[in-house]
C-alpha cells in the first residue's frame, strides 16, 4: 500500500487529512472539493450517500442549478379543434354570403293594355338595347304560372298570367329610365302604392312581395283548372258508363278525380272518375 501524505489544514475523512496531492488508496489523485461540493458532502452523509464521489456530484448538481421559465402548456388537440371551427364559421359566412346574392335595382309594377303583356315585354326589351340604357334597367318579367286545362277530354298545359295587364320591371329609377319605360308602346303608367296607374315616379314594391311573386312563378307542380263545378251536370265520355249523364258531387284536385253521381234504376250511384272521362253538357 502506498504511503499517504497529509497537508495542514485539509479536510480529512475518517480522521485523517486529505490534501490537493493527496494520493488515495486506488492511485488516484484527491481533488478539491468546492464550496457547493463541501455542503453536499455534509448534506451527503447526512442523507447516506456513500462516498465522496456521490457527495460531490450532488454539490455540482446544486452549484448548476438556476431559475426556470415558467413553460406554458398548450392543448393542442383544444388549438386544432378551435382552429377547425373558426374554418367552418368562415366557410359557413362564406356560403351564407355566395346563397344570396344582391342584385342591382328595385322592382316596379307597370300597367298595360289588355292583352298586350307579351308585347309590351318585347317592346320593352327593344328599346333597352337601342337606347343603351341595359346598365338601368335589368329585367323585364310577366308573372305568370303553369295551369293544366282540361277541354274537350284532352289535358293540355297552359301558361296563365297571375296578374293580367301588369309587368314587372327591375330598373334604377332616375329620369332617363322612367321616361324609357314610361313611353313603350302599350304602357298606361306606373302602378302607385294604391294600385292606380300614375304619371309619376313610383314607389318600388316591397322585397316580401317580389319574393312571394317569384316564389309563386316557380311552384314545380302545375295547378289544374277544372272546366266544371260542383252540382253542374256533365257526361261521361269514357270508360264502363259511357254516355252517362249526371252532376258533379265531389271534385279532388290533387288526384285528379271527380265524383259524378249517376241514376241507375231511380238511384243515384256515386262513379268516381278521372277529369279526362267527363265534360260539361
Amino acid at each position: 500500500m502506498a504511503k499517504r501524505k497529509t497537508a495542514p489544514d485539509q479536510p480529512t475523512v475518517e480522521g485523517e487529512e486529505i490534501g490537493a496531492d493527496t494520493e488515495l488508496e486506488d492511485g488516484a489523485l484527491a481533488q478539491p472539493i468546492s464550496e457547493g461540493g463541501q455542503a453536499a458532502a455534509e448534506d451527503g452523509v447526512a442523507g447516506g450517500y456513500t462516498s465522496l464521489g456521490a457527495a460531490a456530484e450532488g454539490g455540482a448538481a446544486k452549484d448548476d442549478e438556476a431559475p426556470t421559465e415558467p413553460v406554458a402548456i398548450v392543448d393542442n388537440a383544444a388549438a386544432e379543434e378551435g382552429g377547425a371551427d373558426d374554418g367552418a364559421a368562415a366557410d359557413a359566412g362564406e356560403d351564407e354570403v355566395a346563397a344570396e346574392p344582391e342584385v342591382p335595382g328595385d322592382w316596379y309594377v307597370i300597367h298595360t293594355y289588355s292583352g298586350y303583356e307579351n308585347k309590351v315585354k318585347t317592346n320593352l326589351q327593344h328599346r333597352i338595347q337601342s337606347m343603351d340604357v341595359s346598365d338601368k334597367i335589368f329585367e323585364v318579367v310577366i308573372p305568370t304560372e303553369e295551369e293544366i286545362e282540361i277541354r274537350e277530354g284532352q289535358r293540355r298545359t297552359v301558361s296563365k298570367k297571375i296578374f293580367p295587364g301588369y309587368v314587372l320591371v327591375r330598373m334604377n329609377m332616375d329620369d332617363e329610365s322612367w321616361y324609357v319605360v314610361r313611353n313603350t308602346p302599350g304602357v298606361t303608367g306606373f302602378v302607385a302604392p294604391g294600385g292606380s296607374a300614375t304619371t309619376s315616379k313610383p314607389t318600388p314594391l316591397a322585397p316580401a312581395e317580389v319574393a312571394n311573386i317569384l316564389r309563386r312563378m316557380k311552384v314545380a307542380a302545375p295547378k289544374v283548372k277544372v272546366g266544371f263545378s260542383i252540382g253542374e251536370s256533365v257526361r261521361i265520355i269514357e270508360g264502363p258508363f259511357q254516355d252517362f249523364v249526371g252532376s258533379v258531387d265531389e271534385i279532388n284536385v290533387e288526384k285528379g278525380k271527380v265524383k259524378v253521381l249517376v241514376s241507375f234504376f231511380g238511384r243515384e250511384t256515386p262513379v268516381e272518375l278521372d277529369f279526362l272521362q267527363v265534360e260539361r253538357i
